[in-house]
């Protein structure tokens, strides 16, 4: 893959349970990290979630009673986003604006009420139906500001909050957008919480990535979202990027419906293009935002993959202080990335205590100075896909 050109982030928003907004979340990273609990919205087991407060969410951004909490939470984060970049949707309305946002389970919560009253014959049952069909968090974030531009939301697993700013990148560099809203969002919904359950990868206590006594993931939900801006309208403005989108690379591993490849092969591929499109080499990279679900394949295929082709580069998972929020967590996960290469640290990988003689190498046990501007966000999904972000510090770094 050729070298592409870097595209700007200029802002950036975040909630999840370990805060409401990107600057509360760090510093829970790095302090007063929550701890998962049963789940509030359903009847649950003994499996925790990271759920996100109520009293996180602003209680005027849902004038219309069919937003649903996923929507809600990608509101927040846009309105965080654009807020930091020192954009108004009044100014943003006479540019093209594009939208992408990345999600699992998106309307999941509103499938309950259509699931329930179409067990009746009352034609009731269509005002759910209609809130389901329709809900696109995309449609919702591009109707709810008027932005014009194109909008998507992408539907790939966990991979689907990276794969949005990835493809953010692409129409900022095509001259399709001036700017684009990019990021992913999801809500705790009980089909999920049950399923993972059901295959055996939830833990019943807080999850452990990279740890030896690592049992399976902690669900979370949450929301972030990127503004991505062409060069010419950044350096018109004035504005400061705060990062650079300096790479994109998936693949899938074409190996197993929800197991990684044991060698990686999809993985290596997708940080080769990362790289390659970013013009770096391993060696630059200050650290590796690992997906580190805490389940026993998949951080054993990261630590073998670490080891080969990034030895000695620093990496960490963040899920600890998040849970696995899915379709947001490639956009969260990128939202940290990127708050730490400006804080020159990165968090402990929290869960960690014990080693697994089995990995050839381990996370961060605790916070850590970092030196470079360069680093590395990667998620795995099911499905095996791949989806890898290289980003540069920006602000005169």
């Amino acid at each position: 893959m050729k070298r592409q050109q870097p595209v700007s982030i200029s802002g950036m928003g975040c909630i999840c349970a370990a805060g409401k907004n990107l600057p509360d979340c760090m510093e829970a990273l790095f302090t007063h990290a929550p701890a998962p609990a049963p789940p509030r919205a359903f009847p649950g087991t003994q499996h925790p979630v990271f759920e996100v407060p109520d009293r996180f969410l602003p209680a005027s951004d849902s004038p219309d009673p069919a937003m649903v909490r996923a929507v809600r939470l990608a509101l927040a984060a846009t309105n965080e986003a654009l807020a930091d970049a020192g954009l108004t949707p009044a100014l943003l309305r006479q540019k093209r604006v594009g939208v992408v946002i990345g999600t699992n389970v998106g309307s999941g919560v509103s499938n309950r009420a259509l699931q329930r009253e179409l067990g009746g014959i009352d034609c009731s049952c269509l005002s759910p139906a209609e809130r389901f069909l329709t809900v696109n968090p995309a449609h919702w974030i591009a109707r709810h500001f008027g932005f014009s531009g194109p909008h998507m939301t992408i539907v790939n697993a966990c991979s689907a909050g990276g794969d949005a700013i990835g493809l953010a990148g692409t129409w900022i560099r095509s001259g399709r957008c001036d700017v684009v809203i990019a990021g992913g969002t999801d809500a705790l919904y009980e089909v999920t919480y049950f399923g993972f359950i059901a295959l055996l990868n939830s833990d019943t206590t807080a999850c452990k990535p990279f740890d030896v006594h690592r049992n399976g993931l902690n669900l979370g939900e949450g929301a972030a979202m990127m503004v991505l801006e062409s060069e010419a309208l950044r350096t018109t403005s004035g504005r400061q990027a705060r990062a650079f989108l300096s790479g994109y690379g998936t693949a899938a591993d074409a190996y197993h419906l929800t197991a990684p490849h044991p060698e990686g092969c999809g993985l290596r591929i997708a940080v080769q293009d990362a790289l390659s499109a970013a013009g770096a080499s391993p060696s630059e990279i200050a650290f590796i935002n690992a997906h580190g679900t805490g389940t026993r394949e998949n951080d054993r295929v990261e630590s073998l993959f670490f080891h080969q082709v990034f030895p000695g580069v620093p990496f960490g998972s963040t899920k600890g202080y998040t849970g696995h929020t899915l379709g947001a967590a490639g956009a969260i996960e990128a939202a940290f990335t990127i708050a730490s290469l400006e804080r020159q640290e990165i968090p402990a990988n929290k869960g960690f205590e014990a080693p697994d003689p089995e990995l050839p190498v381990h996370p961060v046990a605790a916070p850590t100075a970092i030196i470079g501007t360069t680093a590395l966000s990667q998620t795995l999904a099911f499905g095996g896909n791949n989806s890898v972000l290289v980003f540069r510090a920006g602000r005169g770094a």
